[in-house]
């Protein structure tokens, strides 16, 4: 196990230094930003970063679940119980979290990209590709931490058999 918190207690520190500096950004950077943006945008565009601000703070609150659940999961590892049905539930937490986050960014990322394309002094490609990518990535995460669940529920269950053996 001594080896084991060599990852972990680092691992638990980054995530500390991470969800405080998540949380000086949903306070301090990111309202500040789109507060300045707001200002500085022609009237019938306002709500565009009112919008991008309710939004950034979601997808931050969101991260924010997903590093306690990571957390709780490195007890269960550090405590060997990461086979566990508790396991299970923080994974999901996270799969579902994430499943969120993507449906949200679905929905804004459509208006926005729908706003640029019907608005001619604003068409850009630029913004609609780097928001697709930004999908894009995201749901390959979503992807993967379905196939992480998969994984870890084979491994339940091989370790539940071997169990029965010994």
């Amino acid at each position: 196990m001594l080896k084991l918190d060599r990852v972990i207690v680092p691992l638990k520190v980054l995530l500390a230094l991470l969800f405080v500096g998540l949380i000086v950004a949903e306070v301090l950077s990111v309202p500040g930003e789109f507060m300045e943006s707001a200002r500085e945008i022609r009237p019938e565009f306002a709500h565009i970063p009112w919008l991008m601000l309710v939004f950034s703070i979601l997808v931050l609150v969101g991260v924010q679940v997903i590093i306690v659940c990571i957390w709780r999961l490195l007890d269960l590892v550090r405590g060997d119980r990461i086979f566990s049905e508790q396991a299970f539930a923080w994974v999901d937490a996270i799969v579902w979290t994430i499943a969120g986050v993507w449906l949200l960014m679905l929905v804004v990322f459509a208006y926005v990209v729908g706003f640029i394309y019907f608005t001619p002094e604003l068409r850009d490609p630029g913004i609609p590709v780097v928001l697709f990518g930004i999908g894009l990535a995201t749901s390959v995460v979503l992807l993967l931490m379905i196939v992480m669940r998969a994984l870890l529920g084979q491994a339940a269950a091989i370790r539940a058999d071997l169990e029965e053996v010994i």
